[in-house]
């Protein structure tokens, strides 16, 4: 390991890890033992969505992150604050914002929404919504409670479907924040060097820490960039991950962004960021499957000991700034991976092809998820 690298990650781990905690639902390095939890990111809802030509309604939009709601996910992205001109589909991520703060989605766990910023302006226009929703909420908690008021009946038992979730409780947020591994990408991604989108960073990284919000910082091209070619250097994207925790990153979403990786760029990758110091729980991996390699792809980075990873429901997806670039891994795919394992996502896979094949038929696109076909496949037979 380099100076350099050894410099970084003492003083990561001084700063992030004081003192060391045990995590004992993950052994680094190894396949998944038997029931053990893996987490899905669905990013559906917007990097999903973004890429679509048609205008896509906000009531649409609703529906895909309420359904999906209702699968077991814990993780939605729901929305990005970008500038319509570049992002068109993101136009209306306000009213999403303020539609789960107000009428959180029904589900029967507790569900984190992510937002996308890409700089000081999309946090400036964030704020505006989150704001004026928690001064809205501030102001009716001072009202004094009537008195002899009768409490809340309990309809857990009436209604099996209802959600455990008290509609009362604010739903978690988290912010998002992307950069690249190139120098060509980010360029044309965010109009700046890599080390200007970083220092963009710094404000949105000190607002969302005084407001307790977690932040999660997207790396894309990690494996393969459109400009520079297949062989991104992985010692760059280390060298990123590690800036981004100093930050105060919660975790690190490490992107395929055009889906050229293969199982030994993963493997080779994976080694080089826990050289680096990047601990696999701070880690997430976004495969695309444009070349077919999500899936093998993701068996390699869970034998690393990595147990976070993105997905879009029936593969949707792509990049506006990766011609070529096809969708995401499909969640429904990546579920039945973990459960042929023997692992656990906690989602129901079988509501999710339902969900799957909902959105598709909107979007009037084709489903490309193979698990949630076959699935919906032996339900018509009434299998």
């Amino acid at each position: 390991m380099s100076s350099r690298y050894t410099c970084l990650r003492l003083a990561r781990l001084a700063a992030r890890h004081p003192c060391r905690r045990s995590f004992a639902t993950v052994t680094s390095g190894s396949a998944p033992r038997s029931s053990e939890h893996i987490r899905i990111v669905e990013v559906g809802p917007r990097d999903g969505l973004q890429n679509e030509k048609q205008s896509i309604s906000l009531a649409t939009k609703m529906q895909l992150i309420e359904r999906l709601a209702r699968t077991g996910l814990e993780t939605i992205e729901a929305g990005s604050f970008v500038s319509p001109k570049w992002v068109p589909q993101m136009a209306n991520s306000s009213e999403i914002l303020q539609h789960i703060l107000q009428s959180p989605p029904p589900s029967k766990i507790p569900i984190t929404y992510q937002f996308l910023l890409p700089n000081i302006k999309g946090l400036d226009n964030f704020m505006t919504t989150y704001d004026s929703f928690n001064n809205s909420k501030s102001a009716e908690d001072s009202y004094p409670t009537p008195p002899n008021t009768p409490p809340a009946e309990n309809t857990s038992s009436q209604d099996p479907n209802a959600s455990s979730i008290s509609p009362e409780q604010t739903p978690k947020i988290e912010l998002s924040l992307f950069t690249a591994a190139t120098e060509s990408f980010t360029q044309k991604n965010t109009n700046c060097s890599i080390a200007e989108s970083l220092k963009r960073f710094e404000p949105i990284m000190s607002r969302a820490k005084s407001l307790a919000l977690p932040v999660r910082a997207y790396i894309s091209v990690a494996l393969g960039c459109p400009y520079e070619g297949p062989d991104t250097d992985p010692h760059r994207v280390a060298e990123l991950a590690v800036s981004l925790l100093e930050m105060g990153a919660d975790e690190i979403s490490v992107g395929d962004t055009t889906g050229m990786g293969t199982a030994p760029k993963t493997a080779a990758l994976l080694k080089v960021l826990k050289e680096a110091g990047v601990e696999t729980k701070d880690l997430a991996l976004h495969f695309h499957d444009t070349y077919g390699m999500a899936l093998v792809n993701t068996v390699v980075a869970l034998e690393h000991g990595v147990r976070t990873f993105d997905a879009s429901v029936s593969g949707l997806g792509g990049c506006p700034y990766s011609p070529g670039a096809t969708g995401n891994v499909a969640t429904e795919d990546l579920v039945h991976l973990v459960n042929s394992l023997g692992a656990s996502t906690g989602v129901d896979l079988e509501e999710l092809s339902k969900v799957g094949e909902w959105i598709s038929g909107e979007l009037g696109r084709r489903n490309d998820a193979n698990a949630g076909k076959a699935v919906l496949a032996r339900l018509a037979k009434g299998r």
